[in-house]
């Protein structure tokens, strides 16, 4: 049948497909396979999905082993009279039951989970929510505690995990190369782990740490593509790393009761320049009824992340409370909007089934890990 149908006009098709209608045609035959799983394919359908960004959510589940990944396409415009969003379940995997699960990382289409087992195996698993993909990642065997980060280069396309060890070193993994165990590379300057996940902007993973011995912050910068690092200082707000309109930035939330009635108060700072290490620092009153439930108390958010339009995104953090929200929040126009998420099915209805958020995910068929 493909004979009949010039290939430029067979992969202008498929890219237009959802991850997962695409990893099914691969099984189709040989031939389908050496084209959909091609460098012309992969790349095409990357950029055509990241015209088309969607909003992730993984579901981890309380009592047993299962990581759930739900999406949905993401609002271009939240303040429209529509607020009510469908997710579909896209896949679902295992992990190591005796492992303590982390999300550390999302970078273009890939999700990083790592995490100490009771063996003190140190567990490390990339995943493709889109395909439901998933593959393990050589093992380092650790006395001490590790914290890791995911980040891609932008320019040579490579995968990059970066592993801070608290004996002082720092090691790294290079995916879809054939590296068979972590590298250790030169760390100048000695922190304690990252306080909070880090996040990949431009080729570049930032996280926050605490210098050895000392109570200063710094913001660590770890070039992705040329393996160097440099420093930022930072004084300690506890706050997620963003990534707003191409520069770093950082949230912080603080529950806030005002005589009966809670609202959230949202810190924003934002690297106006690198070089002199300065900061934009602004903070914004948040109010609305969907926060609060009951006649005293509020629902917990976190920071899902920001669009490419400049809206931070907060999401509940429990599938068990219903209705679940999502929140936009323009600092510029000072807009909040709620928008509604349903799908994600009557089994996460009981339960502490935690929600991690995450934004602009673009769906990718790579998945050249090992």
């Amino acid at each position: 049948m493909i004979k009949s149908i010039p290939i430029d006009l067979f992969l202008e098709i498929f890219s237009r497909l959802p991850a997962k209608s695409v990893a099914k045609c691969v099984l189709v035959s040989k031939q389908w396979k050496s084209i959909l799983c091609g460098q012309d394919f992969t790349e095409l359908f990357l950029t055509r999905s990241s015209t088309r960004p969607r909003l992730l959510f993984a579901i981890k589940e309380f009592q047993n082993s299962e990581l759930h990944f739900f999406s949905s396409p993401q609002p271009q415009n939240p303040y429209e009279k529509s607020s009510l969003l469908v997710v579909s379940p896209d896949s679902h995997i295992k992990v190591p039951e005796d492992t303590c699960r982390q999300f550390c990382g999302h970078a273009s289409g890939l999700m990083y989970i790592h995490g100490n087992s009771i063996s003190n195996n140190s567990v490390h698993v990339i995943t493709n929510p889109s395909t439901g993909q998933c593959a393990s990642l050589p093992k380092l065997k650790t006395n001490v505690h590790s914290k890791s980060l995911l980040g891609f280069d932008p320019i040579d396309k490579q995968f990059k995990v970066l592993m801070f060890v608290d004996n002082g070193s720092t090691r790294i993994i290079t995916l879809g190369t054939g590296e068979k165990r972590w590298r250790e590379i030169l760390y100048s300057f000695t922190h304690r782990s990252p306080l909070s996940g880090g996040i990949c902007i431009n080729g570049v993973l930032y996280c926050v740490a605490q210098r050895t011995y000392e109570k200063s912050y710094e913001i660590v910068c770890f070039d992705v593509r040329f393996e160097k690092f440099n420093f930022i200082n930072a004084e300690l707000v506890y706050s997620e790393l963003i990534n707003y309109k191409g520069k770093l930035g950082r949230v912080g939330l603080r529950h806030v009761d005002t005589g009966g009635s809670y609202t959230i108060e949202l810190r924003l700072l934002v690297l106006e320049d690198v070089e002199k290490g300065e900061w934009s620092d602004n903070v914004y009153c948040l109010r609305d009824d969907k926060f609060l439930y009951g006649s005293s108390g509020y629902h917990y958010v976190d920071v899902a992340g920001a669009t490419a339009m400049g809206d931070i995104v907060l999401s509940m953090i429990e599938t068990s409370k219903r209705p679940f929200y999502v929140f936009y929040f323009n600092p510029e126009r000072k807009t909040l909007q709620s928008v509604e998420i349903k799908g994600f099915g009557d089994m996460f209805d009981v339960g502490n089934n935690r929600v991690y958020a995450f934004v602009d995910h673009a769906e990718d068929f790579r998945f050249n890990i090992i």
